[in-house]
């Protein structure tokens, strides 16, 4: 069996002690660095001519902020990157906007090495980075305030079956796959491929998007909560809860 190259990472941040610091981590850790760009232009352009696995995209960046190049970089985009945005707040006010353009989670900058390489390798291979949880949270925060401003999905969930819209509601309630598979009764196989269904049939990118669609489609409300769901949680929490959920 050949073994998968390293993942090919750009990097798009404003400070450069920032980009030069998860270079080392990056590269010590096996991971190729292709490109860095210091604005979100620049980043659009990068990674039209560099073609990378995932993109580190900070937020705040000066010509061009990181949401509208993660927008235009995933926008119809034949071999679309994963995106991780950075940020300073776990809780940004631009993180769901963020999520809802296509990125596959966010991390903040004060990531360990660890984290950092593991979150790279995990969006690379299709997952999302947040914890079912973690992404409830965001939801509950930001979905009341509608779709103009976050860019809503508005998704039609008439293609899926009884089981799987079951699945989708449970998913955002924060459950984890063993999770899922202990409360229907089910191998945590089967659940993986009732996701990945549910993720095809409605044009997801991954399982951050299909919770923000729950959400967003009246499926599950903001308020409900389920027992087993995760809450809040620290920075390190929740660093920690995106690798059991992977």
């Amino acid at each position: 069996m050949t073994e998968q190259a390293p993942p090919r990472v750009l990097l798009a941040d404003d400070q450069t002690l920032v980009r030069t610091g998860f270079r080392m981590i990056l590269t010590a850790d096996g991971i190729d660095v292709v490109a860095e760009a210091t604005n979100g232009a620049e980043a659009v352009e990068t990674a039209r001519r560099t073609r990378p696995d995932v993109i580190l995209m900070d937020i705040r960046m000066p010509v061009m902020d990181g949401l509208e190049a993660t927008r235009r970089i995933l926008t119809g985009a034949p071999g679309e990157p994963r995106v991780i945005i950075l940020t300073t707040f776990d809780l940004d006010r631009y993180v769901y906007a963020a999520l809802t353009a296509g990125a596959s989670g966010f991390l903040l900058k004060d990531v360990t090495p660890e984290h950092l390489a593991t979150a790279v390798r995990t969006v690379r291979t299709g997952d999302a980075l947040l914890a079912p949880a973690i992404t409830r949270r965001l939801v509950q925060r930001f979905a009341r305030h509608g779709g103009s401003e976050t860019g809503a999905l508005h998704r039609d969930l008439t293609p899926l079956t009884p089981r799987e819209l079951e699945v989708l509601g449970l998913l955002a309630r924060g459950l984890s796959n063993a999770e899922l598979a202990t409360r229907l009764h089910l191998a945590e196989a089967t659940v993986k491929t009732h996701i990945a269904r549910i993720l095809a049939k409605l044009g997801l990118r991954d399982r951050v998007q299909a919770v923000i669609t729950a959400y967003e489609t009246g499926l599950v409300s903001a308020g409900e909560r389920e027992s087993s769901a995760r809450g809040s949680g620290t920075t390190e929490q929740i660093q920690t809860e995106a690798h059991e959920q992977s």
